[in-house]
């Protein structure tokens, strides 16, 4: 820290008790300032010979035959005053970054100018500033600290505008030409900290670019405000180090806890309210990934109630960065805010305009199938959705953005296993969401077996999955994605009602094929599946399963059938 020593003479300031000063000295006091609850008992000439409002003061008391001067609206108070009488005596005083503001603010209000004395204590003060004060970096954060308790005094004196002229401007210089201190030793936030701030490993002797964030992030938040802004206007900044800076100032000043964060839902507003319009412009392009840190800093505004076009704000940011967000991320939120995010993020793919075209189809197909997965994993992982708000929610995204419904189609297994109250239409309803044609082998094997689903999506499941087989590579869905749904003519009521009453025989005839395949051969369906599939088509169910026996090398198999009989058959139960 720098420091400036003015004067020679000893200090010969003494106090008798708290409320008690007067200087040493062979002639007796002519003078009593009270300043504050403090009196001092002081000398006329040293303080005329040096302040022209002391002059003004001492002809009034005079004329009201009074040696006695109140003063009670000096900046600074009693301790800034007892400097500026020090000076006038002569004796050393030292001024640092944290009393100069004071003692300027005092020696103005003072009028201690060079008109009544050449090198007075303003002009002193200045040089200083000039010199030592404002070529510091840590000097002048602390001293633009110290003006808040000092205002209007400091503004009107443009110490404030001057001390951010200075912070803003060494932010905004080369890394590489930084010869000052700094402070960098930011720990990673814990799991459960409102704002995770991840940090990279650096270098030991490479200055990074955020290297001024912990500095200013000390700053009270309407000062961090004015520094900030001033270094966004420059336009000369980076914006993921903007939003660095953002993020440590919420988990620096943001309280964890629920009840901390609602006690104090004023301040915390103003300081909420506050980064959201510190928030660098977002778009799609940027590098800087904010999306969850956004997603955050929305749900802690929601919680401190702040203004409703700040919340706006908000979501429009964080839709522009859905792509990146996580489930989890989401999951804090209801499936309302969710549904306008998602909403914002769609209408703003439709306003793409024909010359960002082909940029925003290369850039932007990445980023619709990434939405899509998310809206997928959050529907499979929210435990509360409703079956009205879950459809919603999928309606949303588009068929670009789902290539392939294995997602949407966990997320429907998931709401049909939370919900077993669903009635049959709502099943279907929530069924309909899902294209069968769409899900690769895995999860068509799996629906192929899942009993929660309606008989009818089974069929159809098992009907493409037999085209893939066909006519496709394993685990392709390109064969059987464009191929029209099979015309089920039999009520789903009609195939149960038929397939419980074979039951027992089709049980016997699974429990005979699995003996005979029990030396390495593998099954294509599931027994339930396969019944169902050899009900409504009974020559490629039965055509497919002696195909799978004898291509273990089973030494036996079922009697088999003319190939005329099962190709009649299959062309009439498909046709």
């Amino acid at each position: 820290m720098k420091f400036m020593k003015l004067g020679s003479k000893p200090d010969t300031f003494q106090s008798d008790g708290k409320f008690v000063k007067y200087a040493v000295s062979d002639l007796d006091s002519d003078v009593t300032i009270i300043v504050d609850e403090v009196t001092f008992y002081l000398h006329k000439f040293p303080l005329l010979s040096k302040s022209n409002r002391m002059q003004r003061l001492v002809f009034q008391a005079s004329e009201e035959t009074t040696d006695e001067i109140t003063i009670l609206d000096i900046p600074g108070g009693h301790k800034a005053f007892e400097v500026c009488a020090k000076f006038c005596y002569g004796m050393t005083v030292t001024l640092n970054a944290y009393n100069i503001t004071a003692v300027r603010c005092a020696a103005e209000y003072l009028e201690m100018t060079e008109d009544v004395d050449r090198g007075n204590l303003i002009y002193k003060i200045e040089v200083f500033l000039n010199s030592g004060i404002f070529r510091s970096w840590k000097d002048s954060i602390i001293m633009f600290q110290t003006t808040k308790s000092l205002l209007p005094w400091s503004e009107d004196l443009k110490l404030v505008g001057r001390c951010i002229d200075s912070v803003s401007a060494k932010i905004l210089v080369d890394p590489e030409t930084i010869t000052w201190s700094y402070t960098h030793n930011r720990k990673l936030s814990g799991p459960d900290t409102i704002v995770e701030y991840h940090r990279e490993k650096r270098e030991e002797n490479v200055i990074p670019k955020d290297w001024w964030v912990e500095d200013v992030c000390e700053l009270e938040i309407d000062m961090f405000k004015r520094v900030m802004s001033a270094v966004k206007s420059s336009g000369r900044l980076n914006n993921g180090v903007i939003g660095e800076a953002l993020r440590y100032y919420v988990a620096r000043w943001l309280p964890e806890s629920m009840e901390s964060l609602t006690s104090e839902a004023s301040s915390n507003k103003h300081l909420v309210e506050t980064v959201v319009f510190l928030l660098p412009r977002v778009n799609r392009a940027m590098s800087y990934s904010a999306c969850s840190f956004l997603l955050k800093l929305l749900k802690v505004s929601i919680l401190v109630g702040v203004d409703e076009m700040v919340k706006e704000d908000l979501v429009e940011n964080v839709s522009l960065k859905l792509h990146e967000a996580s489930v989890k991320d989401l999951l804090i939120h209801e499936v309302e805010l969710v549904h306008r995010i998602v909403d914002k993020f769609m209408a703003d793919e439709k306003r793409v305009s024909e010359d960002d075209r082909y940029k925003e189809f290369v850039l932007g197909n990445g980023i619709l199938l990434s939405v899509g997965r998310l809206i997928d994993a959050y529907l499979a992982h929210n435990r509360n959705l409703t079956l009205s708000s879950f459809i919603e929610l999928s309606e949303l995204i588009p068929e670009s953005a789902r290539p392939i419904h294995d997602g949407l189609y966990k997320a429907i297994d998931t709401f049909l296993k939370e919900h077993p109250e669903l009635t049959k239409s709502e099943k279907k309803r929530l069924c309909g969401l899902m294209d069968v044609r769409k899900l690769t082998s895995d999860a068509s094997t799996h629906a192929a077996q899942n009993e929660r689903l309606p008989l009818r999506v089974v069929v159809q499941v098992l009907y493409f999955e037999q085209l893939r087989a066909n006519h496709s590579p394993v685990g392709s869905v390109a064969a059987s994605s464009h191929s029209p749904l099979p015309p089920v003519k039999k009520t789903e009521e009609k195939v149960e009602e038929e397939a419980t009453k074979k039951k027992v025989e089709l049980s016997k005839k699974s429990r005979g094929s699995k003996s005979t395949r029990s030396g390495g051969g593998a099954q294509l369906m599931p027994s339930r599946s396969r019944r169902i599939f050899e009900k409504i088509w009974p020559g490629k169910g039965e055509s497919s399963y002696k195909s799978s026996e004898v291509s273990s090398g089973s030494s036996q198999s079922p009697p088999a059938k003319s190939s005329s009989s099962s190709s009649r058959r299959r062309r009439h139960s498909i046709s």
